[in-house]
């Protein structure tokens, strides 16, 4: 990210601005030439936020004040335009650790959704690193970039994605061996598992983010029968806030549960064979013909996004977008001046 669009100093127009306001009531709103933020408690004039220091607190024309902050990654992805169902924050965080993403690492994505892991992987990956993201459908790729770029500021430099399917695509997009981590999320990860053994380097790891235990198995399974990984090991993520004020502690009444299974396993080197795996081959499956029907695409399901409806999230994420590139100008010290 350019060292001139950091997220801090002084709000400008075209920053993304979350006003947190009576009753703890969150707006996201991108700072406008005679923008304004109109409610039931009054109007505040995007005038008033500009040249603020970030946490700054404003008064709106009915008396009430709002707290002003720069959102957060983990903000910016809850609010951000989707194309696709996004990877939650907790979850995010569990991917970076459970498959060690790092500065400098190569990183395949697939699929790219609306850009909330692939923001998570840059941040981590860094400028000296590489992430290449698959998607097959342009309008959410579309959605993507938007949303990277009104975060970061710019489009990185060491991000590509690419429209397609990822087994067709990948063997040009990355040579064998050549690629430390892959994350797949995606409704049937199994199918790319060959490819994803193709170009991981020993040593490095696959990770998949699935819905259901339908596919958990089946994902599970698949990599076992490759020969090609460590034994997957298996987790979910649960997140209970709590309410802390005084001696007043106790849980809150509502938790982020279940979102979605993390699955991991480890490429081996070329003849590698642990020896747990030679134990293993000799029992006999807990699971037949039958229960791997269960387990196909059609029977797990897919929530399909309309096209109606898709049209509106890339007018938002370009609507964005736009007001990070004004941001962008605003910072660069030659631009013009009102």
């Amino acid at each position: 990210m350019n060292a001139d669009l950091r997220p801090s100093g002084p709000f400008r127009l075209g920053d993304r601005v979350q006003l947190t306001g009576p009753k703890g009531r969150m707006h996201t709103v991108t700072l406008r030439d005679a923008g304004e933020l109109h409610t039931h408690h009054g109007v505040l004039k995007h005038a008033q936020i500009v040249g603020q220091p970030d946490g700054s607190v404003l008064t709106n024309s009915g008396g009430h004040e709002y707290l002003a902050l720069r959102p957060l990654l983990r903000d910016f992805v809850m609010s951000m335009p989707r194309g696709a169902a996004i990877v939650y924050p907790k979850d995010a965080a569990q991917i970076l650790a459970s498959a060690d993403i790092f500065p400098g690492a190569t990183v395949v994505e697939a699929g790219v959704g609306s850009g909330a892991l692939s923001l998570w992987l840059l941040r981590a990956s860094g400028p000296s690193g590489r992430l290449i993201s698959f998607e097959r459908r342009e309008e959410f790729a579309q959605v993507a970039r938007a949303n990277v770029e009104t975060f970061l500021g710019d489009d990185p430099a060491s991000w590509e994605v690419v429209v397609g399917d990822l087994v067709e695509e990948l063997p040009g997009a990355a040579q064998p061996g050549t690629v430390d981590r892959v994350v797949l999320d995606m409704l049937a990860p199994w199918e790319c598992i060959d490819a994803v053994a193709d170009v991981l380097t020993p040593g490095g790891v696959v990770l998949c983010y699935v819905a259901t235990a339908t596919q958990l198995s089946r994902v599970a399974e698949y990599i076992r029968a490759t020969g090609l990984f460590t034994d997957p090991e298996a987790n979910e993520t649960m997140v209970r806030g709590w309410h802390v004020e005084g001696l007043a502690v106790r849980p809150d009444h509502r938790m982020v549960a279940h979102t979605g299974f993390l699955i991991t396993a480890r490429r081996l080197a070329p003849g590698a064979v642990p020896p747990d795996v030679r134990k293993r081959a000799l029992k006999k499956p807990s699971y037949a013909d039958v229960d791997v029907e269960a387990w196909t695409p059609g029977a797990v399901g897919d929530r399909e996004i309309t096209d109606k409806n898709l049209r509106k999230r890339v007018r938002e994420a370009q609507r964005a977008v736009d007001g990070a590139r004004v941001a962008a100008d605003r910072a660069t010290p030659d631009a013009d001046v009102d």
